[in-house]
């Protein structure tokens, strides 16, 4: 399998290559708690279609390294880095969905934008969903840490009771099959106890908020109106607002998990922003 050494701390990593290696590419940052395979519905056409898409599990994550240590912003952000370098990608469409458009904010923050074109933020966690100074509307801190807590006393409770919220399939046309949503619950287990609870308490304390507004790539902004894990006012609308050459678009009915049950849609974006469309 191939695997790239972590720059931080020697951690190996496992990633994903598909498609040709001279097409355009793609690198895709997964959310909490998924491997790159959360992204199949995106990578695998493009990658038929000429498309050069790579992805990496996260540290703690799929078939990566399970580490004690890394899981603040600025190791996970080097990781990604770490990967650019690694295969020597230029020219990339950075792809990120939850917490992985806050890794890409401070991939850009810490290490420019030499080898990045544009930036996709799907369904994305930044500029951050919690109140703080900057943000007095935001979710309660304390609230935050209160799932964390529950995860910790039951994540298969946790992951199975908040699997049809994720992808919100109480909303017209969200369909899936409860093969497909099962699936998607065991693979959550793919991310250690460790990874979770980390990656948790980073999110309920992140604010990236005057990073995204140095961020002078074009940005794509994808969210879903019913996004219950990233709500669109305090996450997606943000980060449109403050990127300054950002393109928002709003998938009515859509939930956290839109890349699976707005999947054709979100595919079709990917690949007209990819061409600077």
């Amino acid at each position: 399998m191939p695997y790239f050494t972590s720059p931080v701390d020697g951690a190996r990593l496992h990633l994903v290559d598909y498609g040709p290696a001279d097409g355009p590419v793609l690198v895709f940052v997964n959310s909490l708690y998924f491997g790159t395979q959360m992204w199949e519905y995106q990578m695998l056409p493009l990658a038929n279609e000429g498309h050069r898409c790579v992805g990496f599990d996260r540290r703690g994550h799929g078939r990566s390294d399970d580490t004690w240590g890394g899981f603040d912003l600025d190791s996970l952000a080097d990781d990604l880095q770490g990967l650019l370098d690694h295969l020597d990608l230029r020219d990339v469409t950075l792809v990120g969905h939850s917490v992985g458009t806050a890794e890409i904010v401070r991939c850009l923050t810490r290490h420019g934008s030499e080898r990045i074109a544009r930036v996709a933020l799907v369904a994305g966690m930044a500029p951050g969903p919690a109140r703080s100074a900057n943000h007095p509307e935001g979710v309660d801190p304390e609230l935050m840490l209160a799932g964390i807590d529950a995860f910790r006393r039951d994540r298969s409770a946790f992951f199975a009771d908040g699997a049809r919220a994720f992808f919100a399939l109480d909303r017209p046309g969200n369909e899936l099959s409860e093969a497909y949503v099962e699936t998607m619950v065991r693979r959550c287990h793919g991310a250690t106890a460790r990874a979770g609870v980390a990656i948790g308490e980073l999110i309920a304390a992140l604010d990236v908020a005057p990073e995204l507004a140095a961020v002078d790539l074009p940005v794509l902004v994808v969210h879903g109106t019913h996004d219950a894990s990233g709500p669109i006012e305090l996450t997606g609308r943000r980060a449109a607002a403050l990127a300054p050459n950002a393109t928002l678009e709003v998938y009515e009915n859509a939930g956290h998990g839109l890349f699976a049950t707005h999947a054709d849609r979100l595919t079709a974006d990917l690949r007209r922003f990819a061409a600077g469309e």
